[in-house]
């Protein structure tokens, strides 16, 4: 597959049992890529994936910041350089829950922003090293205008955000780059008993658009694209009116 980058040869997936991760790896090894690194909690468990000449599994804990760095290096010298590097995990949780349970809130911003700090910072460190490649960061409306409903997974959402562009801005002319994708509600495991949201889609629909932004060398891929004007609006409804927002 060519995209702004050239070839994407190796990939690495962090978050090896991600519906939306394994459907972006997938298809882009329909797409060429030949070597795949996945790597998980327990990599045992993690899936197959179809038609790569190597995958590779390692071990990896999100909630583990010192180990990340080690994990990219583990992945570097198994494939090579890394062309594109998906970290795709993360907790839901229920707000309900996390206001019966602050620690649990804590941990959870803990992987879901600090988690991705961490990883991020490492992963742009590798891609810079090397000249080339992209860092997929899997953000979500979510946290574009943080909702009541949900306001601690939304919050981590809103700082990785934010820090996906930063690291944009900061490895900008470096050969590496940083595509930050927002889905709307994505239908899958994770959502799993929830109603779905207008304008939800699923997996792979998430890993379409993903692939065509790396083809195009995209900086911001909005899932489905509908959702960039509908958030253009909701950005500047008054407060009174967001919080009565349900979703």
């Amino acid at each position: 597959m060519k995209n702004a980058l050239g070839s994407v040869d190796t990939v690495l997936l962090l978050g090896g049992r991600s519906e939306i991760g394994l459907a972006i790896v997938e298809r882009l090894v329909r797409d060429g890529a030949r070597k795949v690194v996945l790597a998980s909690r327990d990599p045992g468990e993690t899936p197959p994936v179809i038609g790569a000449a190597e995958v590779h599994l390692l071990e990896f804990d999100a909630s583990a910041p010192e180990t990340h760095g080690e994990v990219v290096e583990a992945a570097a010298k198994l494939v090579g350089d890394l062309d594109v590097i998906i970290p795709a995990f993360g907790v839901l949780g229920s707000q309900e829950a996390y206001d019966a349970d602050p620690v649990a809130a804590a941990r959870a911003v803990a992987v879901n922003y600090g988690g991705h700090v961490s990883m991020g910072l490492f992963a742009a460190r590798r891609l810079r090293e090397q000249g080339h490649g992209t860092l997929v960061v899997l953000s979500s409306v979510a946290g574009i205008r943080v909702r009541r409903a949900n306001f601690v997974y939304g919050s981590a959402k809103a700082g990785l955000d934010g820090f996906a562009q930063g690291l944009g801005d900061a490895v900008h002319g470096s050969g590496a780059r940083v595509m930050v994708v927002r889905p709307g509600f994505v239908v899958g495991r994770m959502t799993k008993g929830m109603s779905p949201a207008p304008l939800s889609s699923t997996p792979g629909q998430v890993a379409d658009a993903v692939v065509a932004g790396l083809r195009s060398g995209a900086e911001v891929v909005w899932v489905p694209g509908a959702l960039r004007a509908m958030f253009a609006v909701m950005r500047v409804l008054p407060r009174a009116v967001w919080r009565r927002m349900p979703r």
